[in-house]
């Protein structure tokens, strides 16, 4: 039977700091190991992800010439741009689900990793918040990332008649910023879960996909003016 008490609830919307470059190959081959990539596929992850090297070109505007930094080896960094890299990556951080309790529940998604915190009281849900950040800070630590406490935020959700905490979450004297909306794999969301705010920041973007519709129209075909719906137009509203 589901429970009639009304909890508190509140998220934690993390940012972690340059991602993909900071997954350590070896805590990255352990891990798959763990999850039962072994023998010659391991070998095989493991070839692609060692032995690359990578250096620093620049060229300036008044002249051809370039200059170039020594080629270094990389050592942290799952290929970016690459079919693998996500997915090695979501293996990297998958076990971060084990750190919490019952009443966290982790929404992982590269660096946009979220936790949601439930309890009946302010009290114990100032302490479940509170504990739930410093695990999931070590944790970064332990796997050699690191989490950008100045882009990460706290909301509380809630109705008209619920109270605001006022609780400050924060790790080493560094604390997030407590706030009423921010951005979700591309949602605007606010304390209340209201559309509002989302369709005011899009209607401006269709508008300008429609625009660009009506200009361009009479000189392109109709398979032509498909492809651009639905990357300027299609995309934004699913």
């Amino acid at each position: 039977m589901l429970s009639t008490q009304k909890k508190i609830v509140g998220g934690i919307f993390c940012n972690l700091k340059k991602v993909f470059d900071s997954v350590d190959h070896d805590i990255l081959v352990s891990k798959l190991e763990f999850y039962g990539i072994r023998g010659k596929f391991k070998e095989l992850i493991k070839s692609y992800l060692t032995n690359r090297y990578q250096r620093v070109s620049i060229t300036s505007k008044n002249s051809c010439h370039s200059s170039f930094s020594k080629w270094r080896k990389v050592r942290c960094v799952v290929p970016q741009e690459s079919i693998l890299g996500p997915l090695l990556f979501l293996l990297y951080i998958n076990d971060l689900a084990r750190v919490f309790g019952n009443n966290h529940k982790p929404v992982l998604f590269a660096n946009d990793t979220s936790l949601i915190v439930t309890h009946l009281n302010n009290t114990d849900f100032s302490k479940e918040i509170t504990s739930a950040f410093n695990q999931l800070n070590k944790w970064s630590a332990a796997n050699l990332l690191s989490l950008n406490l100045k882009k990460t935020q706290y909301i509380q959700f809630r109705t008209k008649n619920t109270s605001v905490n006022g609780i400050s979450i924060g790790y080493n004297n560094t604390f997030i910023l407590n706030t009423s909306y921010t951005k979700f794999l591309g949602l605007v969301i606010t304390n209340s879960l209201s559309w509002k705010d989302h369709i005011t920041q899009l209607i401006p973007k269709l508008g300008k996909a429609c625009y660009i519709l009506k200009c361009i129209r009479p000189f392109m075909s109709q398979d032509a003016l498909k492809s651009v719906y639905y990357s300027y137009f299609h995309s934004l509203i699913t």
